[in-house]
């Protein structure tokens, strides 16, 4: 793990970024979000035509995965999870089962901070009009906020509830799990230098040809502004922030990330960001310490070993965990 620098003699050797007929790069819409793409092709493999098929199966895989795992198509296995799991075993893909299954591990981890049952009130919730669900219709469904309320059968990957008000959303996993797919995939195609982002979720592929990857957190509060800048080789980030979806009314905040204890926007710090070696766990690990706060989510991630954070409290303050202090 490379110490954290802030210096701006950093950013300006790092940030520069120069397209030589090697380096490829898309960006493009997926999973409701802006996603991007760049890669470092061997010079004995350098052509546009390998270099297009490449950016073509992450689009694909991408597009894939969305259409398996996003609660808002009908169509979707989740969805059809959702509809059928409260009445009867539901038999899915392994890869859905598998990452259901790292869910609830991390839910255990957490002693629930992550739950993707959140669901269950989340969907009530509509930040682009503005509409949040009443305390009442909260206190209804925080029963069924239960990652316990999950059956899984392993041997038969099948999955039910044990809760008809269950609802599942993978929205913090299922990113993470997406770019570290499309990583792995220009691994196998023979790509040493990659990055790859959706949202809040980069993962990296080695370094940048020579130079670390330098990876922007965004400032909570001033959209075009950075708060720090920090040099990966090798890793993935993940960034928990209260101001991609969010509304105010009454001059308080509703954003997406849900407390699965109260039902309600977890409001303790205004951004978390993780790092770490795997994708998915990171994408889910940024979301639990968003939840716990501070004091708590601080002594979770100082107790992962090859995780660290840095979280930014309510009065915009940066804290570090114990690894990027050293």
């Amino acid at each position: 793990m490379k110490k954290i620098v802030l210096a701006l003699s950093l950013i300006l050797l790092f940030s520069p970024f120069q397209l030589n007929a090697k380096w490829y790069q898309h960006s493009f819409n997926t999973m409701g979000t802006r996603a991007h793409v760049e890669f470092w092709l061997d010079e004995n493999n350098t052509n546009a035509s390998q270099s297009q098929e490449l950016i073509a199966q992450i689009i694909a895989e991408m597009t894939r995965l969305d259409l398996a795992m996003s609660p808002y198509k009908e169509s979707s296995e989740l969805s059809l999870l959702n509809r059928e799991a409260a009445k009867k075993k539901v038999t899915i893909s392994r890869e859905l089962f598998t990452l259901i299954a790292t869910a609830h591990d991390i839910s255990v981890l957490s002693d629930g901070a992550f739950d993707i049952t959140y669901a269950s009130i989340g969907y009530q919730y509509d930040y682009r009009n503005k509409i949040r669900p009443q305390q009442i219709a909260i206190d209804k469904a925080l029963p069924s906020i239960n990652y316990l309320g999950i059956v899984l059968d392993e041997k038969n990957s099948t999955v039910s509830f044990d809760n008809s008000a269950i609802k599942i959303d993978l929205g913090g996993i299922a990113k993470g799990y997406a770019v570290k797919r499309c990583l792995n995939l220009l691994s196998s195609a023979g790509v040493h230098h990659a990055l790859m982002s959706a949202g809040g979720d980069t993962a990296l592929l080695g370094d940048r040809h020579g130079r670390p990857w330098l990876v922007a957190i965004k400032h909570p509060r001033a959209e075009q502004k950075h708060v720090v800048h920090i040099p990966l080789t090798n890793e993935a980030i993940s960034t928990s922030g209260d101001y991609e979806r969010y509304f105010i009314e009454d001059g308080k905040r509703y954003h997406h990330i849900i407390n699965p204890k109260t039902g309600d926007s977890a409001r303790k710090v205004v951004s978390v960001s993780v790092i770490g070696k795997d994708a998915t766990y990171v994408d889910a690990l940024s979301t639990t310490l968003f939840v716990k706060g501070l004091a708590d989510g601080m002594q979770l991630i100082n107790s992962m070993a090859g995780y660290e954070a840095i979280i930014i409290d309510n009065e915009q303050r940066l804290h570090f965990s114990k690894g990027l202090q050293q």
